[in-house]
């Protein structure tokens, strides 16, 4: 039995609580609750070879005391899940700054008792063993897929060469967009130094018109 106590309150009000055990913790529980700020937090209290740990949220505070073998990782995953219960249970509407201590004791007592029974017989299994399954569960599928593609007589080498022709028309296409890319250059060059000659020519026109066909004209006359 790894959780032994749980509860939830308000402030140092308990509103409901369930012991899996015979010893009486209440006078180390109100001592816990009163050290707890009232901000929102999440602490751990060491108490003889207990571990106190505790949520504060939204004005309540999730409180479980477990055995030191039972690590911080389970204890803080039950009381995410008794915070969430609580939250959505019809009772803790009716939390309201006037209800007396154990107020929800008859309403929500048990659901603490059988959360507190799962996760001392068959805790939820770890986040990451959850994601290897997960990963087992995709391999597994890749796997039948692969044999469906058999099955059907077809082979992944022409897949792989399917995918080798598909790379060497790409390295074909970049290479034929450079050489367009220059050819385009080249004929700009071309155009460019084609437009400066013919400019060249019509300026001696011009020119020549009043000066003479040797430009010698317009220094004679000066």
């Amino acid at each position: 039995m790894s959780l032994i106590h749980a509860l939830v309150s308000r402030g140092s009000t308990i509103l409901a609580e369930h012991k899996a055990g015979s010893r009486d913790f209440t006078q180390a529980t109100q001592i816990i609750l009163s050290k707890i700020p009232p901000n929102n937090s999440k602490l751990t209290y060491v108490w003889e070879q207990y571990l106190f740990h505790y949520v504060s949220d939204g004005g309540f505070i999730y409180l479980v005391m477990a055995e030191d073998s039972a690590g911080r990782k389970m204890p803080f995953a039950f009381l995410a899940e008794l915070q969430r219960k609580f939250l959505e249970a019809p009772s803790s509407s009716a939390a309201d700054p006037e209800l007396p201590a154990y107020g929800l004791q008859g309403t929500f007592a048990p659901t603490i008792a059988n959360l507190m029974h799962t996760y001392n017989t068959t805790p939820p299994a770890d986040e990451v063993q959850k994601a290897q399954r997960q990963l087992n569960q995709v391999k597994d599928i890749m796997v039948q897929n692969v044999e469906q593609i058999l099955s059907r007589g077809e082979r992944i080498e022409l897949l792989v060469d399917k995918t080798d022709v598909m790379a060497g028309q790409a390295t074909a296409f970049r290479r034929g967009a450079r050489g367009v890319r220059r050819q385009m250059w080249w004929r700009n060059q071309k155009i460019l130094g084609l437009s400066v000659l013919v400019g060249l020519v019509l300026l001696w026109i011009i020119v020549a018109q009043f000066c003479g066909a040797g430009l010698n004209q317009c220094g004679s006359k000066s």
